[in-house]
């Protein structure tokens, strides 16, 4: 996993999840978690080829992974899952290995609801996205977001702000300065803490949190403040935002990873496991929004709205902007 663990309520943890349902239905399997502390790409592979002879099935959690290429053609018995990247060749360029199932999702789409939610909700008209380290599924979410709020505000007439604060502006792996707010590391609460802070003192009301375990600094942030809520990634966080008698989430913005994992864990059990590179969307309701009585602050309306942009967006018809789709929040029209 990632620097936060498989015990970080957001990626990991989703990811892991899976594996522990496969084991349910299969107790004679184990699963060993294995963190790799810095988040670094270089040491992410080796901490993958330093395992890789010790296991059947090696699941990478994240887009430091991509690199494992070398590793698995190496080691052709063991299958390899990775989450949020394709694997890369030694040019960098992405390419299909017979024994990695890599699986991407649009996280732009999760993004754009999150960002509908917070425009729909906001009372002070300023809202943000916080997230961890500008790989291209963590740029995915903030582009997303801001379209969201565009769109809403091209919608419904309003004049909803996206705050960015430049000194945590985010650089993704081409170098471009993306904007944004990153904390720079999934797992620093600290540096979570004071950047949530920071967005409420410029009068950010909602913050939508695609930061792992450095989102939970974010959440104690909003704790701590009146009238502050905000937008749980990648699973279900609404237990995350307990505060006393009250809550302090408002939806999450999901991505279904647990059930892919789940399910390429069987295809190796039953011997039908076999190499792709694949991207899962709304339309594989991969992606979207926690809508469900109890478990969100959304308004009846705001449902309503959010899953009509949900039907134009599985249609095709709305298309936000992506890390490298060729669309930028600035570009992005409807």
């Amino acid at each position: 996993s990632s620097p936060s663990g498989v015990d970080d309520g957001s990626f990991n943890e989703d990811n892991y999840n899976g594996i522990l349902s496969f084991i349910g239905k299969h107790p004679s399997s184990t699963v060993t978690p294995v963190k790799e502390p810095t988040g670094d790409t270089a040491a992410a592979v080796q901490a993958v080829a330093d395992i890789v002879a010790d296991y059947d099935v090696i699941v990478c959690c994240g887009f430091q992974f991509a690199g494992i290429t070398q590793v698995a053609q190496d080691n052709p018995d063991v299958a390899f899952i990775l989450v949020d990247a394709f694997p890369a060749d030694a040019e960098g360029q992405d390419t299909e290995v017979d024994n990695i199932y890599a699986m991407q999702f649009k996280e732009q789409e999760s993004g754009f609801f999150a960002g509908m939610a917070a425009a729909l909700e906001t009372k002070s008209n300023k809202v943000a996205v916080v997230n961890g380290i500008a790989y291209p599924s963590n740029v995915n979410y903030q582009y997303g977001f801001e379209c969201g709020v565009k769109y809403v505000n091209g919608t419904e007439g309003m004049n909803v702000e996206v705050v960015e604060l430049p000194s945590y502006a985010g650089t993704d792996v081409t170098g471009a300065n993306v904007g944004g707010n990153y904390v720079g590391n999934f797992s620093d609460e600290a540096t979570g803490k004071v950047l949530g802070n920071a967005l409420i003192a410029e009068g950010v009301d909602i913050l939508f949190v695609a930061a792992g375990g450095s989102g939970n600094g974010v959440f104690t942030a909003a704790k701590e403040a009146e009238g502050v809520k905000v937008i749980g990634c990648d699973v279900d966080q609404y237990d995350d935002g307990a505060n006393g008698d009250s809550n302090i989430v408002l939806t999450s913005g999901l991505k279904v990873m647990h059930d892919t994992v789940y399910n390429v864990l069987n295809e190796v059990k039953d011997g039908s496991f076999k190499g792709a590179n694949v991207t899962l969307t709304a339309a594989d309701d991969a992606t979207g929004f926690v809508s469900e009585e109890g478990r969100c602050q959304l308004t009846a309306e705001a449902i309503e709205k959010i899953n009509a942009a949900q039907a134009l967006l599985k249609e095709g018809k709305i298309v936000p902007a992506a890390n490298f789709n060729g669309v930028t929040p600035e570009t992005f029209t409807w």
